[in-house]
């Protein structure tokens, strides 16, 4: 499983994920903010992030940065 980091800037925090890749074809990426599954995105057809879950409560626009982080670091 790959797994990179990133670091994502709120209203009045930073944030550090971990994000883990689980599958290589149509990837599904979970998030974690100190070991602690906080958000999961997967592609739709077209290859854009949708995120599926936000068991972390996440700010939108947090959810938003980490989407952009996600397909930067993929592309």
């Amino acid at each position: 499983m790959e797994k990179f980091e990133i670091r994502v800037n709120g209203a009045e925090d930073v944030f550090y994920f971990e994000v883990r890749i689980l599958r290589q074809e149509h990837c599904a990426y979970q998030v974690y903010e100190n070991g602690t599954l906080v958000a999961v995105f997967e592609p739709d057809e077209e290859e854009y992030l949708h995120v599926c879950d936000n068991p972390g409560g996440l700010d939108e626009e947090v959810i938003f940065q980490i989407g952009l982080n996600i397909e930067a670091h993929t592309v």
